[in-house]
C-alpha cells in the first residue's frame, strides 16, 4: 500500500476509533487533526502519536493546504459533514465520512456531487458490514442457500442513559443529530439489512419518544419494511431498552435461516448442508459480546472501522471500487427519512422518495 496521510475532522469520540484504526494500518498515519477543542485535539494527537507526530490546527484551511495529507477523516456531529466535506473535496483530499452519510438527502447529494466534481473518492463509514459474521451471510445470501429470501428482520434494542444525551447540546437534536435510535445508533443495522435483503419498496412505521427528557427525536420506533422482491420485514430501534440488549438480525428465506446477534453467527441452517458449515459456526459464533454498544456508546472496538479504512485505502492505490461509497452510504439515510415520513403521516410510504424530507 502507499503512504498516505490522513488528517481527522472534528476530535470527539468517534474520532479516537478512526485514529486507532489507523494506527494499525500499513501506510496509514494521522499527521494533522483539526479541532475546535484543544483538548480533544490533544487527545488525538496523542493518540496518533504511536506512529508519528501529529500536528493540531484550529484553522481547518491551513491544514487542509499540507501537500502530505491526501485523505481525510470527517468526524464531526452528524448534521456537520458536508461544510468540511466540501472544503476537503475543493481542496482534492479524499473523503472518509462516519456514519450518517449526512442526515438529509439534499445534504447527501450536495456531498457525492461534490466528490464526484473534484475527482476524489468518497467512503461512508459503516463498519458491521466487514465483521466477519455478516460477511458470512452475506455471501450465503448471493450463493442462494436461502432460496428465496421472504423475511428480514434488524433489531437494535439499546439503552442510552439521560446524560448521554445532555453530555452533547448537539445530541437528540434533528439539527445535528438528524433523528434518534434509528438514525444514530440503528443505521448501522438499517444498512446491513438493505445490504442483504435488496432494495426497500415501502415501510410503514411508528416512533415515540418514551424514555427520555429533553430530546426532540425518537428513541424508540418499530417499522414493517416491503422489500423490491416481495420479501417483508422488521426494524426495531431503541434507546429506551433497559439496560440495553445484544443487536440481532435475522433473514429468512425457503430453504434457509441465520441469525446474527452482535458480531456473532447464532443461527445457520439450510435445508441442504454443505460441507463446513459446523466449522462456520463454531469459528464465528461467541466472544463478540463485549463488543457491543447496547449501554455504553464507547462499549465498541475499532477492528470494523481498521477493515473498513483498509479498504478505502487500497481501493484508492489499485483505482478500484470500495464497498461502501456515498451512493451505498446515501441507502439507510433514505429508508430512515421513509421511516420518520411515515410515523408523521401514517401512512406506509414508497421508496425511494420524492423530494427531500429533512424538515421535522
Amino acid at each position: 500500500m502507499a503512504t498516505h496521510g490522513i488528517g481527522i475532522i472534528g476530535c470527539g469520540m468517534i474520532a479516537e476509533y478512526h485514529t486507532r484504526a489507523l494506527n494499525e494500518i500499513d501506510g496509514a498515519r494521522v499527521v494533522a487533526a483539526y479541532s475546535r477543542s484543544a483538548t480533544n485535539g490533544a487527545k488525538i494527537a496523542a493518540i496518533a502519536s504511536e506512529k508519528g507526530d501529529c500536528r493540531v490546527y484550529d484553522d481547518l484551511d491551513a491544514m487542509l493546504a499540507r501537500p502530505d495529507v491526501d485523505v481525510v477523516c470527517i468526524c464531526t456531529p452528524s448534521g456537520a459533514h458536508l461544510e468540511p466535506a466540501l472544503a476537503a473535496s475543493r481542496a482534492g483530499k479524499h473523503v472518509v465520512v462516519e456514519k450518517p452519510l449526512e442526515i438529509t438527502l439534499a445534504r447527501c447529494d450536495a456531498l457525492i456531487t461534490a466528490c464526484e466534481a473534484a475527482g476524489v473518492r468518497l467512503c461512508a463509514i459503516f463498519p458491521s458490514r466487514f465483521s466477519a459474521a455478516n460477511r458470512m451471510l452475506k455471501g450465503a445470501i448471493d450463493a442462494g442457500r436461502f432460496g428465496r429470501l421472504t423475511l428480514g428482520d434488524t433489531h437494535v434494542k439499546w439503552w442510552r442513559t439521560q446524560d448521554y444525551y445532555d453530555s452533547g447540546g448537539w445530541r437528540g437534536t434533528w439539527a445535528l443529530d438528524g433523528g434518534g435510535a434509528l438514525m444514530n445508533q440503528a443505521i448501522h443495522n438499517v444498512d446491513l439489512l438493505q445490504w442483504f435483503m435488496g432494495d426497500v419498496a415501502s415501510v410503514s412505521a411508528v416512533t415515540a419518544t418514551l424514555a427520555h427528557d429533553r430530546i426532540e427525536v425518537e428513541d424508540t420506533a418499530v417499522a414493517a419494511v416491503r422489500f423490491r422482491s416481495g420479501a417483508l420485514g422488521v426494524i426495531e430501534a431503541a434507546t429506551s431498552a433497559w439496560p440495553g440488549l445484544l443487536k440481532r438480525t435475522e433473514i429468512h428465506g425457503s430453504s434457509g435461516s441465520a441469525r446474527v446477534e452482535q458480531d456473532d453467527l447464532t443461527l445457520w441452517t439450510f435445508e441442504t448442508g454443505a460441507e463446513g458449515d459446523a466449522e462456520i459456526l463454531a469459528r464465528i459464533a461467541g466472544g463478540s459480546a463485549s463488543n457491543s454498544g447496547a449501554s455504553d456508546p464507547r462499549g465498541i472496538n475499532h477492528a470494523g472501522h481498521r477493515e473498513q479504512l483498509a479498504d478505502f485505502l487500497h481501493a484508492i492505490d489499485a483505482g478500484a471500487s470500495a464497498m461502501i461509497d456515498g451512493r451505498e452510504g446515501r441507502k439507510a439515510v433514505e429508508i430512515i427519512h421513509a421511516i420518520y415520513l411515515s410515523s408523521q403521516t401514517g401512512r406506509s410510504v414508497e421508496l425511494p422518495l420524492q423530494g427531500d424530507p429533512g424538515s421535522h
